[in-house]
């Protein structure tokens, strides 16, 4: 019998061990179960190349569990230890003391230094045995045994209890770990962390409907799957094993859209399969659907870092021994196999892509509307990947037809360039609820594109930062004349005196909304469009959408009221109408204050032209109160005749309802106002 210290110069190491390990104390049954899984490989090897001459027999690795006893065990058919080999694997820990070895490894995780995969069995057990036989002939089986302290014995078993080839693992529970003394806890453990490992594990037995229950049987309930899809040849599996693998992995999700299957050798080795899932809803997206192998061993589902940010989108598994098992992320993204390894699935990623589009466009596109959100992602935060995508970024216009960007500047670029030679992509968010601006932008010759993604906001900005000589404008961000400028405008009719008149006319029957802040302007536009329509601002328009998703100055844009400017075609005969109306309604007293306004407004320039040239500073006590007056003056007369034309712009009812009429070709008509314009 030996009794001993494990070598380790403080007393305090497994106090160390637990507080590095607390956070994530399930990843103990991992770390043992890879530890059973190398032994058994390595008698593979070994016996391949013919340095053990035994019968390999069943290797399968058992888990079992006995709730009574609170004992959880891990046995293999491995290479088992020797006496020596215990002592230099488990009782050597070599580092010189807790808190240096802290400082070191203070950005990592410190399981799978020094052996400590193995220690993790600490964190949960009061005590630890070690059963196990070498397959070296003659070595006897040896029973190591410590409980949670430096101090461990380590004894030859009996004859009579010498052990297969082998190692058994014994963990003795902890009270405050009795939660792993469940049985559905261990198989979802082992489900989560040992799916895919290269060896059959079993954990219990398989079940079977008898006389009314489910009793076992004597077959092994074999937990993982030690061929998974990822490891096959792609040209050996079938599109349907392509979708039931991903059904495997993610049960509730629909089928996805189309699947990458990643296998290099190098400069790194790297294989595994990445799926593009089909999202249903406003970023339903969540980041941590790929899963992380190493050599099939689970590591982790949150892959910041290791993927692309856009790629953390997709679904799947990415399996590579170039990924450290167990290390931080800030290490993980500092290491250059990793960054080589990102690069490579940007590429790949890209050129699977491009190889769909060019070889199946009909089926790209009809999967497009789902798989925008994806490539729109990439281009915006990963330039490498934005290079390659625009040769199958797609636009999509109100008509349903799909075009790369090149193909839809030639279509476009005759009808659709401004008198400043800028190229004018007309868009609507929402074909049916903006139909009048859409149709109106159609009967002038123009495509109108449909772009109503969560990024196409981003997407859009991102473009025009990239192509100065180009601009994204919706179809109701002005009036359809001035959506893209040409050198001929309409002349109005209004003249700008006339124009001063109506505006308090409309303004007297604008909607009231805290939300939302109306302003009136005249428009010069064809007689035949309509009288009055309503707009908003595209720049204050994408602040407003993007502070709602989180963007840039959010919090700014997102407390400001949406704006609306309520155009009013200066040359409809309605609108004339209207005018006429009201010089009616006013009578002789309109022209009488209409010339005292102008008259007050010359008094008012000529005391401006005469100071012109002096800095307010500089102005005596008698030139400041003239000015003052002269202003005061010229407000007193405007303002009366504006209290008065809204007076009678409230009781005109054709005003109000052309911006009724205006509201609810903008689906901004609603509730009592809506039922009000009806009656």
């Amino acid at each position: 019998m030996q009794n001993g210290k494990i070598g380790v110069t403080t007393e305090n190491i497994f106090p160390v061990i637990k507080k590095f390990l607390y956070s994530d104390h399930e990843i103990f049954l991992r770390e043992l179960v890879s530890n059973a899984v190398d032994a058994t490989q390595k008698i593979k090897t070994l016996s391949s190349i013919g340095e053990f001459k035994g019968d390999l027999g069943d290797l399968t690795i058992h888990v079992a569990l006995d709730k009574e006893k609170r004992t959880l065990t891990i046995s293999d058919e491995g290479v088992g230890m020797t006496a020596d080999e215990i002592d230099r694997y488990i009782n050597q820990i070599a580092f010189s003391g807790a808190e240096e070895f802290m400082e070191k490894y203070k950005n990592q995780a410190i399981i799978g230094h020094f052996g400590l995969g193995f220690y993790s069995a600490f964190m949960v057990s009061d005590k630890v045995e070690i059963r196990t036989q070498s397959y070296k002939e003659d070595a006897p089986t040896m029973v190591w045994t410590c409980e949670g302290s430096p101090e461990f014995t380590m004894v030859e078993a009996p004859a009579e209890e010498k052990r297969r080839r082998g190692t058994d693992i014994i963990l003795y529970l902890s009270e405050d770990s009795a939660e792993f003394a469940d049985e559905s806890r261990i198989r979802s453990m082992l489900k989560k962390y040992c799916r895919f490992l290269p060896i059959p594990i079993a954990f219990g037995k398989t079940k079977e409907w008898k006389d009314g229950k489910y009793v076992d049987t004597d077959k092994d309930d074999i937990i993982n799957d030690t061929n998974p899809l990822w490891t096959r040849k792609p040209g050996d599996i079938t599109e349907e094993q392509y979708k039931q693998f991903y059904r495997e992995l993610y049960p509730m999700n629909d089928d996805p859209l189309f699947y990458i299957h990643l296998n290099i050798d190098y400069p790194f080795h790297l294989t595994g399969i990445l799926y593009f899932p089909k999202i249903h809803n406003n970023f339903e997206i969540q980041k941590n659907k790929i899963q992380l192998y190493c050599n099939q061993v689970y590591v982790t589902d949150s892959v910041e870092g290791i993927v692309p940010e856009f790629l953390t989108l997709l679904h799947g598994v990415i399996d590579s021994p170039d990924i450290p098992l167990n290390v931080s992320r800030s290490y993980l993204q500092s290491d250059s196999n990793v960054k080589k390894i990102s690069s490579y699935i940007t590429r790949k990623v890209a050129d699977r892509l491009q190889e769909l589009f060019n070889t199946m466009r009909p089926e790209y596109e009809s999967k497009w509307d789902d798989l925008k959100v994806f490539i729109q992602y990439g281009i915006v935060t990963d330039e490498k990947f934005a290079e390659k995508a625009m040769n199958f970024m797609l636009l999509k216009n109100t008509e349903g037809k799909y075009f790369t960007m090149a193909e839809y500047d030639t279509l476009v670029k005759e009808n659709q360039t401004d008198k400043n030679n800028t190229l004018i992509y007309l868009y609507t968010n929402d074909v049916t609820e903006k139909y009048s601006f859409v149709e109106a932008a159609r009967n002038k010759g123009y495509d109108v594109l449909v772009m109503n993604g969560q990024l196409d906001g981003h997407f859009v900005n991102w473009y025009e930062n990239k192509h100065q000589d180009c601009r994204f404008v919706r179809v109701d961000s002005d009036v359809v004349d001035k959506l893209i400028q040409k050198e001929q405008p309409h002349s109005m009719s209004l003249s700008s005196a006339q124009q001063e008149l109506m505006r308090p006319v409309f303004e007297a029957q604008l909607p009231v909304d805290d939300k939302i802040h109306y302003s009136i302007s005249f428009e010069a536009l064809d007689s035949k469009d309509a009288p009055v329509v309503i707009t908003q601002n595209e720049y204050m328009r994408r602040m407003k959408e993007m502070a709602a998703m989180g963007g840039g100055m959010s919090q700014f844009y997102s407390q400001m009221p949406d704006n609306f400017t309520i155009a009013v075609n200066g040359n409809h005969p309605l609108v004339i109408d209207i005018l006429g109306e009201v010089e009616k309604e006013y009578g002789d007293k309109l022209k009488s204050i209409t010339k005292k306004i102008d008259a007050a407004r010359s008094e008012q320039a000529l005391l401006d032209e005469k100071v012109k040239a002096k800095k307010e500073a500089d102005l005596s006590a008698e030139e400041k109160s003239e000015l003052e007056a002269a202003n005061q003056k010229v407000d007193t007369l405007v303002n009366e005749r504006n209290n008065r034309l809204k007076e009678i712009g409230s009781k005109n009812q054709l005003v109000k309802q052309l911006i009724d009429l205006a509201l609810l070709s903008n689906g901004m008509l609603k509730g009592e106002n809506l039922n009000t314009f009806i009656r």
